[in-house]
Order: C-alpha cells, then sequence, then structure tokens
C-alpha cells in the first residue's frame, strides 16, 4: 500500500489512509483532534539525543540519515508496529518540521521503502 509524508499542519485528506504523527514531541499550536490522528507512533522518531544533534540543520542531513536509519535498525518491534498499521490501508507519516526536504519522515518513507 501507499506510505505517504506531509505536515502534520496540513489539513485531512481522503488519501491519507491510517494518519500517523512519526515526532516524539505533539506538535505546537494544534489540538490532537484537529490533528485527526489515528495513532501516534512516537518510538520510530528520532532519539532525544539524534533530535537535538541534528537541530534541523541541512549541512549535518547526510550523517543525520545514517544515524537515524542505526537508530530505526536498532528498534525492529517499533518499526514493525509501523508496518502493521500501514500494511493494508496504506498510511500518511505526519511530522511538524518546517523544513520539507530535510526532516526524518523522509528518512523513515526510504527506510520502509515507500518512496
Amino acid at each position: 500500500m501507499a506510505l505517504h509524508i506531509k505536515r502534520i499542519y496540513e489539513p485531512k485528506d481522503d488519501k491519507d489512509g491510517v494518519r500517523i504523527p512519526v515526532d516524539r514531541l505533539w506538535p505546537r499550536g494544534l489540538s490532537k483532534q484537529d490533528a485527526a490522528v489515528d495513532i501516534w507512533l512516537k518510538d520510530v522518531a528520532p532519539s532525544p539525543a539524534l533530535r537535538r544533534w541534528f537541530d534541523h540543520d541541512p549541512a549535518k542531513w547526510t550523517e543525520f540519515q545514517q544515524r537515524y536509519r542505526d537508530e530505526l535498525e536498532k528498534n525492529p518491534s517499533a518499526v514493525e508496529e509501523l508496518k502493521r498499521h500501514i500494511r493494508l490501508e496504506g498510511a500518511t507519516l505526519l511530522y511538524a518540521a518546517k523544513d520539507l526536504k530535510h526532516n526524518h519522515a523522509i528518512v523513515l518513507q526510504r527506510f520502509l521503502g515507500k518512496d
């Protein structure tokens, strides 16, 4: 099934499938009702230490991708839980980052082989 990514601030769409926030922290200024989420999978988000290190710095993008993939490989139960949710209906991974080209949802989508 399809796996899409988009900012959590974008409105729900019929094509979204299961809406899954993949940030460890809830996004500012948005209620859970307005976000229309189905399940929040914090455990597939980058660790707090990795998130702070990256700090959305495009100069660190290449290394961030490798470090995040390494974290995902060391967390197979969270990755499998995510795969179970997307397998039947398709899904949209929701992220809060403003940078559309350098965010962990892109890495996660590629890691799952769904880009």
